[in-house]
Formats: structure tokens, sequence, C-alpha cells
């Protein structure tokens, strides 16, 4: 390395020289030292640095090079090798492994070697010895990333694995003894002891193995890795012999590549350095291996070492106050080359040997051009195809695919055959001049594959729909010549960059396509890519909370004063900015000044690693010959230790494989829609259904793609569509910015004149009423007035999206003499750039609107024709959310579609279909796993209906169905099918589960005949006898299950008093205040109320409501709160004043007045009529009026009606005081046993 220090992709360097920054006496004598041992952040939750700060630590202090050696990954290799090289400095690819070597095998652990927990599973030892590895050139660094790759995946030793553990299983369970790699893990006693055959990386996690390292070592240096190495290990238990053979096998697979790790810590908390240095300096000395300096600093400062401390307990999941855990040295900080040098003044050569190997490891890794596999070698082709080349293959296949489309489809209006062959022929020059042919087989190949298995496809995303070789391909669904999408859009012939298609499938079978890809292309050449998480600030306050041993109750306070914000996350710095009360809680105890101080250090850092939700990559050899691979536990299949930036840079080409649940709400109503025999093709409905555009045009959204938002419905019942195009604006336009154009939209549509800001451009405009809605059209408008190319057009949109001025007055030059040549003069030509700039910024791509805007009309052409199977199968996908089930519930319910209640009788697991119904999912039911109500619906398909509670209970597996299920199952109703009160199964329901096992216990033993029917009748009997839950008790058990009022409402029992107040419910108020209404009454039952404080420190109340239409919220401030907060409580029944604001996203409620409905109610003095056949009840009636149950004195009478054969006879019961009469005490009265009706008169 030379001069600045910079250092070429793959290059060499003999010589350093002192940093940019490095002074004047270390620039005098050259470099002294160099840190060849450090963890940056992406040791997870372990390095406290991320990279950019340890490149400015090592630049600051003049050294020349610095060496990154994370824990058994190469995450941030690359990022670091760039951040380095740009600033300066000489970067050295390194990590630091696990590794499990013979001569090391009895190895001790201790709490300082443990990393990340210590000890696994089932007390076994997990704390294996580490080595340092170093790339010194590009062999080093191929057999670094195998090497880290091997740690995780373990090829060999995984496959003797597997093989291992078919054979075992054939074999009596502990007759043989099993491999060394393969532990047997037993829990329990004697012949019932379970056995958990486990992979070698399950019990020792990430680990390399002797073989592979002895097989891999050529191009690496390797470091003995200080007391976390075997060496050091061997020394510090007394086994100076075993040190020495270990040192030795290092030698003959490293030879002069290994290097006698030296550190000095000086710390009571690790004594065994210098306890063990002199022998290990022996070691050294008598091998003739060389010795060299690190310190392995995982943090900045020594002042920062608490806050490290505070990660490693958070790491390992304990408590700062804990002694026997793993401790650090405040001295592990990044030490400056003076520091260093002072430290090892008595060994200058353990200095000296730093440079040494930084000068022989002066490699980088080079950005590579694009690698996708060779189409033809994955079994892509058959036949003549086989001997073409990609280029060739792909315009067979796009020829015949657009001759299919034109037979099933035909030319779009203003188009003939010729147009599409010359646009076709013109997409192809590009794809083969840019070399991407192979990536538009590999794509189409396996959406050509998951179409002919069935599994829904989207019609497109992205940019990707303007490409008619994509519509020939049946890559998409739309014919990019009839919707005027631009291929230059997606393919740019003046950027070089590689096409990004990005595929939605069925949410519920995208996985079956992953694995084709897979078997296609093999295992070890497919991977997901990596994603990091982050300590963001709640959470991280929460960690540091735990591991400081603070009361939950006041860390959890101050968590929730961070303002919480997913899409823009707010740090702790800017929250203790805005917040007063963060502020106020930082001062008020030093242990809470302690817990920012630490948290602000430690927030941002990487907390774990996880999978992109979509991306996929394909190598043309084994992903590991190309980047490092990881493994999430949660999968099976390898991951690109490379995020989605660097793993391009590495070469690999991304393939995102989307999940959209709107295609799987599609495929569900298409199923439910063919079970009554009539076939539903979603890629061949017509676009033009007059039917779905007035359910549009009414604003009947609830469950449309992208459309049911009520700024969404607020916009359509303006716009009124009734063409596709009127679909594709209105994705395209509601979005900040460009919605403030919906209204001119609504109004050229409807008769105002449009204005053009030019002749020229009307074609171009007219579908939009001269509204510059989309990219295309910016790429168009420039292409007809200043002679841009659509390539260069669509770098001036770029340009003029980024706002770089440079670049901007460079593109208004060449925009306006294009168009001062074109006729137009320079005052206008300058207008209408400016113009395009502003539309530039907003505009959307019209490909994905459009493509969007098909799956919208997709699904509102399914509910506008098969709105019971639409509602079925939108609810089928929101099974466990029951807020959304209460939106399509009680959509089915303006819709006239009848949901049957939940029965064991009738329901199925999921949401069916029959008769014009939709049948309530007994998996929906809150408490009940999939698994329980399966069984369920199994016994009754195969044993025929249940007939009774007992017979229920009999044939149940108790094991599957357990106590809670049951409660659950109870509470909803969904055992009302027996005729029995809830409230007597619930009673009963100790003796059942009791039964329900003896009998599953006899059914074991096979003596179920000695009981049979007699049994089942007796139990029937014991049903016990107890007080009748009211109806209000009965719903609120019922929301308890479902989630939301499934049977009735409690509002249901004050109906005409409500109607004689004027009180409206939510859906009709929402249209009053459509219709210009500002205030109004409301009634509901308080569902739930949560306190905050406002930005002024004031508190705000939020008030969850159900009512007969559904749910919703209000909001009061704090004097209201203050005043009504007793009304306002969960499960309360309320009539509200409220005043509402209408908003783009719907109604907002602000509550005036709280009143208890129960006290209202009672001001409507009414008397109670009891219906009954005979004198049964009355003791019970007696008896509830006397008891706790009594209602209110008043002046209500009661009156008896009994019902005889020859009619009726009215009596009013004398009683000692008269009562006030309630709707709760009425629907008590109703359930007791004999009362045929009650009536409030």
């Amino acid at each position: 390395m030379r001069g600045t220090g910079n250092v070429s992709a793959g290059s060499g360097a003999d010589e350093l020289s002192s940093g940019p920054d490095a002074s004047p006496s270390q620039a005098a004598s050259g470099p002294r030292f160099v840190h060849l041992h450090v963890h940056s952040a992406f040791s997870l939750l372990e390095g406290a640095m991320p990279l950019g700060k340890l490149v400015k630590l090592a630049v600051a202090d003049g050294q020349p090079a610095l060496a990154v050696t994370d824990r058994n990954n190469l995450f941030g290799a690359l990022e670091f090798s760039q951040k380095a090289a740009d600033a300066g400095l000489q970067p050295i690819m390194g990590a630091k492994l696990n590794v499990r070597l013979a001569c090391a095998q009895e190895v001790g652990g201790s709490p300082s070697a443990r990393s990340g927990g210590g000890r696994g599973h089932h007390g076994i030892d997990t704390s294996l010895p580490s080595l340092v590895f170093l790339a010194m050139n590009e062999t080093g660094y191929g057999n670094l990333v195998k090497l880290v790759s091997h740690a995780y995946l373990g090829d060999e030793e995984d496959a003797a694995f597997a093989r291992i553990a078919s054979e075992t299983a054939e074999r009596e369970a502990g007759s043989a003894p099993l491999p060394d790699n393969v532990v047997r893990l037993e829990q329990g006693d004697g012949a019932g002891a379970s056995r958990d055959i486990r992979r070698p990386r399950d019990i020792f996690g990430p680990h390399v193995s002797e073989a592979f390292l002895q097989d891999h070592a050529e191009g690496i240096i390797c470091l003995t890795a200080g007391d976390e190495g075997p060496v050091n290990r061997h020394l510090r238990d007394g086994s100076p012999q075993n040190a020495s053979t270990t040192l030795q096998y290092l030698k003959s697979v490293f030879g002069n590549r290994l290097y006698v790790e030296l550190q000095r810590h000086g710390s009571h908390d690790e004594p065994r350095e210098e306890e063990i240095e002199p022998d290990l300096l022996d070691l050294a000395y008598r091998l003739e291996l060389p010795i060299v300096a690190t310190n392995q600093p995982y943090f900045e400062k020594r002042e920062d070492f608490e806050a490290h401390d505070a990660l490693v307990c958070i790491a390992e999941s304990t408590v700062i106050a804990v002694d026997e855990r793993r401790r650090l040295s405040p001295e592990h900080y990044f030490k400056s080359q003076d520091e260093m040098a002072e430290l090892f003044s008595d060994l200058p050569e353990a200095l000296d040997n730093t440079i040494e190997i930084a000068r022989r490891c002066a490699y980088r890794s080079p950005k590579r051009k694009p690698i996708l596999p060779n189409f033809a070698s994955g079994g892509g082709v058959e036949g003549e195809l086989s001997a073409l080349s990609e280029a060739d293959i792909l315009r067979d296949k796009a020829t015949s695919g657009l001759n299919a489309r034109m037979e099933a489809f035909g030319p779009s209006p203003g188009h003939d055959l010729d147009d599409y062959r010359k646009r076709l022929d013109y997409e192809l020059g590009i794809i083969e001049q840019m070399g991407f042919p192979g990536y538009f087989l590999i794509v189409a190949d396996f959406i050509q594959w998951a179409k002919a298995q069935g599994i829904p496809v989207g019609p497109g995303r992205g940019s990707g729909a303007g490409s008619l070789v994509a519509w020939a391909l049946t890559i998409t669904d739309l014919d990019p010549m009839r919707f005027s999408l631009l291929f230059e859009r997606f393919l740019n012939p003046e950027r070089v960059s590689m096409p990004d298609f990005d595929i939605d499938f069925c949410q519920d079978r995208r996985e079956e396509v992953i694995r084709y890809v897979q078997q296609k292309y093999g295992r070890d050449q497919v991977a997901q890519i990596i994603t990091f998480g982050t300590l963001q600030a709640r959470a991280v306050v929460r960690d540091v909370g735990r591991v400081l041993q603070m009361p939950y109750g006041q860390v959890d306070r101050i968590a929730k004063k961070i303002p919480a914000n997913p899409a823009n996350p707010v740090t702790l710095k800017e929250a203790l900015e805005s917040e007063p009360a963060l502020q106020e809680e930082r001062r008020a105890e030093e242990t809470a000044e302690k817990l920012f101080s630490i948290a602000e250090k430690l927030e941002g850092l990487y907390r774990h690693a996880s999978t992109h939700a979509a991306g996929i990559v394909i190598g043309d050899r084994r992903l590991d010959e190309l980047v490092p691979l990881y493994r999430d536990p949660r999968s099976d299949m390898p991951v690109t230790q490379f995020n989605m930036k660097w793993v391009e840079q590495a070469g690999l080409v991304k393939f995102d494989f989307l999940g959209l649940k709107t295609l799987t709400v599609l495929e569900t109503a298409a199923r439910f829609v063919r079970q009554r025999g009539i076939d539903v093709d979603i890629a061949s409905l017509p676009i033009d259904d007059k039917e779905t555009y007035e359910l549009l045009t009414r604003g009947e959204t609830i469950g449309i793609f992208q459309l049911e938002s009520a700024g969404m419905r607020k916009a359509l019942l303006g716009m009124k569509p009734d063409r596709f195009e009127d679909i594709i604006a209105l994705v395209a336009l509601y979005r900040p910015g460009p919605m403030e154009n919906i209204p001119v939209y609504n109004a050229r549509k409807h008769g105002e004149e449009p204005e053009y800001p030019h002749p020229l451009v009307e074609e171009v405009l007219k579908e939009t009423y001269g509204v510059i809605i989309y990219q295309e059209q910016v790429m168009q408008i420039a292409q007809i007035l200043a002679g841009y190319s659509l390539g260069d057009a669509d770098l001036l949109r770029r340009a003029m999206g980024k706002k770089i001025r440079a670049e901007m007055d460079k593109q208004r030059d060449v925009f306006v003499k294009g168009a001062v040549e074109r006729g137009i003069k320079q005052g206008k030509a300058n207008e209408i750039f400016d113009l395009l700039a502003k539309f530039a910024d907003y505009g959307f791509n019209k490909s994905h609107a459009a493509a969007y805007a098909l799956v919208s009309y997709h699904t509102a052409y399914l509910k506008a024709h098969f709105p019971v199977e639409f509602i079925a199968a939108s609810m089928q996908l929101d099974i466990h959310n029951t807020d959304k089930l209460a939106v399509f519930r009680q959509e089915a319910k303006a819709m006239d579609i009848e949901v049957v209640a939940p029965s064991v009788a009738e329901s199925d697991a999921g949401f069916a279909v029959r008769d014009g119904k939709i049948y309530y999912a007994l998996a929906a039911i809150k408490g009940v796993g999939e698994a329980a109500v399966q069984h369920i619906v199994d016994e009754r398909a195969k044993n025929g209906p249940y007939k009774s509670v007992t017979d229920f209970f009999s044939r149940i597996d108790v094991r599957q169905v357990n106590k809670r299920t049951i409660e659950s199952l109870i509470f909803s109703g969904a055992l009302d099918c027996f005729g029995e009160p809830r409230e007597r199964i619930h009673a009963g329901l100790d003796t059942l589960s009791g039964h329900a096992q003896l009998v599953s216990r006899e059914r074991e033993e096979g003596k179920l005949g000695l009981f049979g029917e007699e049994l089942d009748s007796q139990t029937a009997m014991k049903l016990p006898v107890c007080k009748p839950w009211t109806g209000s008790e009965k719903l609120q058990k019922e929301f308890q299950a479902v989630g939301f009022y499934l049977s009735a409402h409690p509002l249901d029992e004050y109906r005409e008093m409500l109607e004689k107040m004027r009180v409206q419910n939510m859906a009709d108020f929402e249209r009053s205040v459509r219709a210009g209404a500002a205030a109004g009454r409301l009634a509901g039952t308080v569902v739930s109320r949560q306190e905050r404080k406002t930005r002024t420190g004031k508190r705000m109340g939020i008030i969850m409501l159900s009512d007969s239409s559904g749910q919703y919220e209000g909001v009061l401030f704090e004097e209201g709160l203050n005043q009504y907060r007793d009304v306002l409580e969960p499960g309360n029944g309320v009539i509200l004043l409220v005043q509402a604001d209408l908003r783009e996203d719907g109604v907002s409620i602000r509550i005036q007045q709280a009143e208890s409905l129960e006290r209202e109610a009672a001001r409507d003095v009414r008397n109670l009529r009891i219906y009954l056949r005979d004198e049964k009840p009355v003791g019970s009636i007696t008896g509830m009026l006397s008891g706790n149950s009594a209602p209110p004195r008043g002046d209500s009478r009661i009156s008896l009606v009994v019902i005889e054969n020859n009619g009726e006879m009215e009596v009013e019961m004398m009683l000692r005081q008269r009562y006030r009469m309630t709707p709760q005490f009425a629907s008590a009265i109703k359930a007791i046993p004999g009362i045929v009706d009650v009536e409030l008169v």
C-alpha cells in the first residue's frame, strides 16, 4: 500500500504508510501498530462499534490498515471494505470462528470464553474455542467465505447426521451407540424416556470442523485468538502438553501463516492473561512461531465499558448484578498506537508483526458484474431449443407467447399485429444488448410453473408491467400497448441496471414456488437474503431497564412515553428533545439517568439477524463460492450473510417472491364459487363490467384491494368510475401531494373542459383529462416536445425526481433547446419544464398503478357478482384478526348476507359457504387452536353429528380439546346447538371433562361397551342448575370469545328508547356527517379506554365503543375525561353527545358528554310484563326481587300474564315495594326456566 493507503481489488501491498490523519510524529516514524482482532456491531449484541465508527477511529489514529473479525460471520465484510477504502484505509477481511479440533475437544469453557449464552439446550456446554482468520489474497478470501458458510451449514457433518438419524430411527432406542458427531439427549427415565437426535450445530452452535479447516486453510493467516483460543484455554486449564499439541497441529495446517496472539488487558477480571503469558511465549519460541499483539476491542472508549457490559447482559438474558456471568475488562476499548506501543514495549516484535500481517493481507473483494444461472443448465429447455443461446430461446418463447396472446385477446384498439411484433422485436433487441435474456427466462419459468400448479400469481408489480416481452411470457397479465405502458420505464438502454420483477404470489403457496426454484437450480445455488434488526428506542429502554433490575412498572412507564412510529422510528435523542415527560423521568432519579445514558449508547446497534421478506438469490454455482452463507434457525434454507445492497455488489441478482394476501382472497372466493358449479377464471374477467363499476361508484369497497379506506371511498363517490383507466388514475392519485388533483380530475371527467400545457401533448394527456398523473406521461411529453428518446426521457425523469441542481440545469438546457427547435417559444418551454419537474416528483409509475388497479378491479368484480363467497374469503384470510372480522361481519349484515353463528354441529374449522350463508369458523374463536377445532370437525365427519352435550364430550379427545378451548366454545355459543343454556354447560364443565377423560381411558382399554348410552344419559341429567346469565353477561362472554357481539348486541334491549331519543348508530351518523351534519347523539358499549398525554402534558382519552353497526373510536380531552371517567368504564353502556370532523380517512369523533345508558333508561319509567304458563317460575321471580339481583327502587309495576288454552290472564304482582325496571333485569327474568317472554311497557 502506498501514498494514501488505497488498495485496489485483488492487489497486494509491500509497504504501509500512516493514514491521512496521522500525526507528524507517526508519519515520520511510520506506523507502529494495526488492530487485527476487532469486533464491530456485526458481532451481534457483542460488538458496540458500527463500521463507520471503527474506520474513523483507525484513520484518526493514523493506523494504515484495520481488520474486522466479527464472531462467526462476515456480515459486514463488503461494507467495511468499501468504507475503509473510501477513507484511505486498507481493509483486512477477517472473522473469528468457533472450531472443533480433535486435539482441543476437552478444552474447558469459562464465562469469559462463552459467546451468546454459554450453554445450549439440556445444559450442554456450547463453548467452543475460537481462532481468528485473516484473508491474504483472493484464494484466502474464497476459503474464508467457505469456512464461515460451513460454520452454519456444515456440509459433511450435517450430511452424516442425516444418514445417522435415519439409521438410528430404525434401531431399537438406545441399543446402539451413536457416532461422535451426533448427540442423543434423553429426558425422563427408563422405557418411557424421549430421545432427541440433534445436529452438531444444534448442540455446539456455528463452528468449523477440523477436516474442513485443513482443506480450506490456503491463503489465510491464523491468529490463536487469545484467551478464547484453544491454546490459551489448555494453558489456563493446566494442560501445557495439549497446548503444545494444538499449536503444532495448527502449524502443520498454516505453516508460516500462524501467529501466537498476545493480549494484555491488565484487569483483575482477567488475571489468566498474565498467568499464562510466560508459558505461551515459551511455546511460541520453542515452536519457532511469531507472536502478535492484539487488544480485541469491543467498544470505543474506556468509559463505554458500563454500556457494553449491559449489552453483554442483554445478549445472555442476565442482569448486571449477577456474579457468575461473562465479564470483559474495561480495557477492551479501541486503543491507539501509542497505547499499544507502551503496553507491549517489552515485546516490540509483537507490534512489528501487526504491520507485517497487514502487508500480507492487502486484498479487497472486487465488485462483480451480475451473475445468473444458465437457464438451459437448469433444465429450462428441451429438444431443438437446447442447442440455442439464451437470446435465441427467449426470442422463440416470446414470439410464440405473443402469438398465443393475440389469438386469445387480439390487438388493442388503435394497434395492429404488426405494431405488436415491432414492439416485441425492439424490446428483445434491448434485452439482448444489455445481456438479460437469462433473467427473463428464469422469471418466466417459475411463474409459468406456479400457474400450471394452480398457484395464483399477481398480474404484475412495478415497472415490469410495461414490458411486452413480459406479457408475452405471461410474467405479467397486462397488455402494455393497450394501456400505453413504457418499456423504457422498466429497462432503459441509456442506464445499465438489472431489471427487477417483483412477483406477487398467493400468500399461502409462495413457499411452493421457492421450493421449485431450489429443486430446479440446486439447493446450494439458491438462498434467501439476510436483514438485521436493531435496538430501537423503546426496546433498548426495556432491555437496559431489565439488566439494571429497575422496577418493571417504572421502565414500562418510561418506554410508553417514547412516541411509537414504526414507519419512521423516533430516536431516544429526538424523544427526549420533544417529550418533557421523558426529561422529567430522566431527572427524577440516578437510576433513570443511568438507564438513558446506557440506552443512548446502545440504541441502533444490531440485535439479531433475520431474513428478507421476499428476496431470493440464484447463483450459477454453489453460493458459498460467491458469498458467505448463514442459517436462520427458523428455516432450513440458507441465507446470504450480505444484505440486499451488498449481495448485489457481490454479483448476485435478487428475485422478489412476494406474498400478496389479496391473491389468496381471490383464490379462496373462486374456490367457494366453484363449489356451486360455477367456474371463475380470475385472469379472464372482463374489465368493462357494469355491476362492478356501479359497486365502486357507490363506495362499497370494504375488502376491495387498495380502495377500502374511507378516503378512497370518498374519492370514488366523487369520481364515479366507469372505465378501468379511472381506477388506474385513482390508485396513482391517492397519495400525499397528487391527491390535490383528484377534484380536478373528477370535475373534468364530469364535464369541465380539460386544459393542456401544449396542444401537441393532448393525445398523451387526454386519458387523464389534462392532469399529469404518471411518470410515463412526463417521459412522453419530453419525447414529443423536446425530441428526447424514451431512454433519455427516463434519465430526465430521474433527474427531476432527485432535484440535483446541476443535473436539472443541464437537463433544462437540453429540453428548452429541443423544444425551441420544434417551434415552441423559450418562455413556454421553460414553463413546461417547471411543470414537468413538479409532476415528475409527484408522478406515479403507471405500470405499477395499472397492475394493482387490475387486482382492485378483480376483487370488486367478485364482490359485485359473488358477495357471499367474497366476504367469506375475506373473513377466512383474517381468521385471527377479530377487528377485521367485525368489519366484514358488519359488511355482510349491510349486504343482507346471513352469518351463521359458530356451532360444533355445523361449522367447519375455517369459514364456509353453504346455501347462500356464511358459516362462522370455529378456528376464529379466541382461545381455540387450529388442531383442536380440526379434531372436532374430523370426528363429526367420521362418526356423524353430535347428538348431545355428553355425546360431544364422549367423542372428543380432551388431550387435544382442553378446558380453555371448551370454555371459549361455550362463551361463543358454539355449543348452543345442544339446547342447554350456556351457563349450565359451563357450570358442569368439570363433570363433563371428567366424563370425557373416563371415556377416553375406556376407549384406549377397549372397555367402552361397558357404559354405552347409559352413561351418556346419566351424565346429561347431572348438568347443574345454576343462576342464569343475564343477557348482558352472556353477550360480554361472547364478546370475550369472538371479539365482537355476534348473536345480538347489548344495545338491542334499549332499541325502542334509543329510537325515541333519536340516537343514531355510527354508520347512520357517518352518512349524516357526509351530508353536512357536525354533531349528534350516539350510543355504544365501551370496549376499551386508553389514556395518554398530549404534547402539552395534558391527558386525553381514546374510547373504543361498539354499536349495532360495528366498532368506532371517540376521543375526549382532560376536562371531559375527568368528568366522565367513571361512566366510560369498559363494559358500560353509554349515550354520547358528540361533534364530528370529516377527514380523508373517515369521520373523527370528539365526545362532548357521556351519560350512563342504564341511568338514562331508568328515567323512562316502564312496567314489566312477564309471560308464563303456570305458577312454577313465580318463586324464582320473587327470589330475584329479594336477592342481590334485585333492581333499584322505583315506580314500576310487575304483572304476570298466564297463558292458558282459552286465552291469557294478566294479574299484578302484589309486592312490598316497587322497583325501577331495567332491560338488564328483564333479561335476567327471561332466563328463568318456565318464562315464555318478558315485555317492558
